[in-house]
């Protein structure tokens, strides 16, 4: 069991942190003995109350010259480095001389940002920031663009493991990893402009006409795209006055039949804007009119329709839900009746998001929220690949957004070619499978269709899911199953004995859990690094006690 130090303003950063990282845990009781105790920010530390203590603290501590623990660096913002990872630390840092070079130091001059030492109860481990001071920032605010690759609360995670297991402690852990699978897949698709024909002397029309010849072309002549995407989007760009008189197709309007024929059978899930011709406000007023939609949902109500009886799931590209729960309840309404459901999530255009959006969605009863992403790249806003609850809500969970096709491609965001982009998702999806959790990916309804024609990378970044085992699911499932996880209950009798037990017994649909037992490897590995083993058993809906794990020395 972990007990917990921590001052109140970071409890509700405690509570989700431990939901992520799903272990027996709970706030500190005095006259409690535990196997590890984390104290963090200014709580008092009970040395003796633990066989392993962890002292988080960005600053100087009364117990740095008890331990014999010399600071030699204090910065705000530095960036760490973790087994070959960078870490980021937003907040206040310290760096001390000696100690375990190999584990945690600061990037650039080697500084050791953690201690460890001996008591007469057992070690002490002083780590140089302020832990759960950090996952409050994640969760709350994000990471810079900067830092947008960098999976920085799974790190804080994975940094935590290896020093509990690796002081010979046993530790038990719900990882976010289906049984069965090795990651999450969440397939989605912005359903921002589902056909041309709405778009006739406008902005869209214009940009389409100056992307397939102009910039297509200068693409072509700089080796950044081929001549088969080049001879289509010109052959596109001739057809359109055909388009418009209903002589030809219209080349963006089968959007769902071109994504089921890359994804097959599995679910994905489709974000419609419930009304034409609205822009939304912002915090300051009115939104620029370029963010106005030239359909509503009633439009396309028979391709929503098909696009739900196919598997799909559709759900809600809010314009003013995340400001005004009024217009939430409205838009989700819409799309609700269409839909032939009642649970909605929500993912706002043009990711509009601030520190209030997830009450105002929670209040106008969505189920989840999917906008947590970058508009300008790709990575790790919130440092995790996990389904978190923001730190402002009380039941709404957030799906994170980690690749959008537009920040991608775009020459004023990443300006990816083809090539770069396959290589640099196939490194997303390796990460993810290392880590678990569900890797989100966002391809626009037009994608696959001239002027963009991003088929190629997307089709890549599919195949690259399934070689590595993943489970595809539509968000609501991808949420629904965090949700499953969120409700397994650690329950320790007087013997010290914990009971797992699952409470979620309604989500019989979707893929098992599964209980890890963490242990350090016996007859290899060293001090400096030790061998982690660990035994995964079932967790099962249907067994109220699904194990009995003694944890005690």
């Amino acid at each position: 069991m972990i007990g917990v130090i921590a001052d109140p303003p970071e409890q509700r950063a405690v509570r989700e942190f431990f939901e992520l990282f799903k272990t027996p845990w709970e706030f500190w009781r005095n006259g409690s003995r535990y196997d590890v105790l984390l104290c963090s920010g200014s709580g008092e530390v009970v040395g003796d109350a633990a066989r392993l203590v962890v002292v988080f603290s960005g600053r100087p501590h009364r117990l740095d010259a008890e331990c014999g623990i010399d600071v030699a660096v204090q910065e705000r913002g530095a960036m760490l480095v973790y087994r070959g990872s960078l870490l980021p630390i937003y907040g206040d840092c310290v760096a001390f001389r000696g100690g375990d070079p190999d584990l945690l130091v600061r990037k650039g001059d080697g500084e050791p940002a953690m201690r460890l030492a001996q008591n007469a109860s057992g070690t002490v481990a002083r780590v140089g920031f302020d832990l759960f001071g950090e996952v409050a920032k994640l969760l709350g605010e994000g990471q810079p663009a900067a830092n947008a690759a960098i999976p920085a609360l799974d790190l804080h995670i994975a940094l935590l493991r290896e020093l509990i297991v690796r002081s010979g402690i046993q530790l038990l852990e719900v990882p976010p990893i289906p049984e069965g699978f090795r990651l999450i897949a969440c397939l989605t698709h912005d359903v921002d402009h589902p056909s041309i024909r709405l778009h006739r002397w406008d902005h869209t029309a214009f940009g389409f006409l100056f992307r397939a010849v102009v910039a297509t072309t200068a693409e072509f002549l700089r080796g950044k795209t081929s001549g088969h995407r080049l001879i289509a989007n010109l052959v596109a760009a001739l057809k359109l006055p055909f388009v418009y008189l209903g002589l030809a197709k219209d080349f963006w309007r089968p959007f769902g039949e071109r994504y089921r024929a890359i994804e097959g059978t599995t679910g994905s899930t489709y974000f419609i804007i419930p009304f034409r011709d609205r822009p939304g406000r912002t915090r300051q007023g009115n939104a620029q009119k370029l963010r106005a939609s030239g359909y509503g949902a009633r439009e396309i109500g028979k391709a929503v329709k098909a696009l739900a009886a196919a598997g799909s799931e559709v759900a809600l590209h809010g314009i003013d839900a995340w400001i005004d729960e009024a217009a939430g309840r409205e838009e989700l309404a819409e799309i609700a009746n269409l839909a032939g459901g009642c649970c909605i999530g929500v993912r706002m255009h043009w990711l509009y998001s601030d520190r209030s959006t997830a009450r105002a969605l929670e209040s106008a009863g969505a189920e989840y929220d999917s906008t947590a992403g970058y508009r300008e790249t790709v990575g790790y806003r919130n440092g995790t690949s996990q389904v978190y609850k923001p730190i402002e809500a009380d039941t709404l969970l957030e799906l994170p957004l980690h690749v959008m096709d537009t920040a991608l491609f775009y020459p004023g965001f990443m300006g990816l070619s083809s090539r770069q982009a396959a290589t640099l998702l196939k490194g997303m999806v390796k990460n993810a499978a290392r880590m678990g959790g569900c890797l989100t990916i966002n391809w626009h309804d037009r994608s696959l269709a001239p002027e963009r024609l991003w088929t190629e990378p997307y089709s890549s970044a599919v195949e690259e899911l399934k070689n590595e085992g993943a489970w595809f699911a539509t968000a609501g499932h991808a949420v629904g199953w965090f949700r499953k996880r969120r409700s397994v209950v650690f329950e320790e009798d007087d013997g010290g004995a914990l009971r797992v037990r699952l409470e979620d017994r309604a989500a019989t649909a979707l893929p098992g859990l599964r209980l890890r037992v963490h242990q350090r490897g016996e007859g290899s590995g060293n001090d400096a690094n030790p061998v982690a083993e660990y035994v995964d058993l079932p967790l099962r809906e249907d067994t109220e006690i699904a194990a009995v794990v003694t944890t005690r020395a």
